[in-house]
């Protein structure tokens, strides 16, 4: 079915509305509607129309996804589930993909970054910082392997919280009972907390 495009409205964000047969149709990326070739009194059939819409999404896709990680490293499922309610699951992959081959998303490297920050500078257990991980859509697998490497010695963690976040709450048995089941909830290991426990309070006297 030939269709003719009526209008051709420039809108904000490099967009342009399209009016087929008089009434509106669908706004696309104006880039995307120069490379067609189609414009304001062309003739377009829907295949053509469909197509435009496509690469349209994908232009827009790509754009919004070099946004996104301009200002901080993301994840490849961090941005797909940005990208894929706005755009589409094909617009989605075709960008998360060019962006994998330009070596702007790379989960390997973001993972490791933020294995060492959760774990040497938050101080978080293995089980919070497998959680948090698993959470910006790292394959469980390498989180694994990741925090194997990473991971240090589970009581000296506890015993850094205890001089600092913990310092002024370890006066009396229950403050310290208190503090003990906040380390738990954090994913310590009972053994592990006792321990480090034990030889800081020791160190104090």
């Amino acid at each position: 079915m030939m269709m003719l495009i009526t209008a051709a409205e420039p809108r904000k964000k490099n967009m342009t509305a399209l009016y087929i047969d008089g009434e509106y149709a669908v706004s696309v990326d104006t880039m995307a509607l120069l490379s067609s070739g189609k414009k304001e009194g062309s003739e377009i059939t829907d295949d053509e129309l469909y197509e435009l819409i496509e690469n349209s999404n994908l232009s827009r896709a790509k754009e919004k996804a070099l946004h996104l990680i301009e200002y901080r490293a993301r994840t490849r499922k961090e941005i797909e589930d940005k990208l894929m309610p706005l755009f589409g699951e094909k617009a989605c992959e075709a960008a998360v993909e060019r962006l994998e081959e330009l070596g702007l998303i790379d989960d390997e490297s973001y993972a490791r970054e933020y294995a060492e920050t959760l774990l040497n500078q938050k101080h978080l257990s293995r089980r919070s910082a497998e959680y948090k991980m698993m959470q910006k859509g790292i394959d469980r697998e390498l989180i694994g392997e990741i925090l194997d490497e990473v991971e240090n010695d589970p009581t000296e963690h506890i015993r850094i919280l205890l001089a600092t976040k913990y310092a002024r709450k370890l006066d009396d048995e229950k403050s310290r009972a208190k503090t003990v089941q906040s380390l738990l909830s954090m994913g310590y290991r009972w053994s592990d907390i006792d321990e480090a426990m034990n030889e800081y309070m020791e160190e104090l006297d």
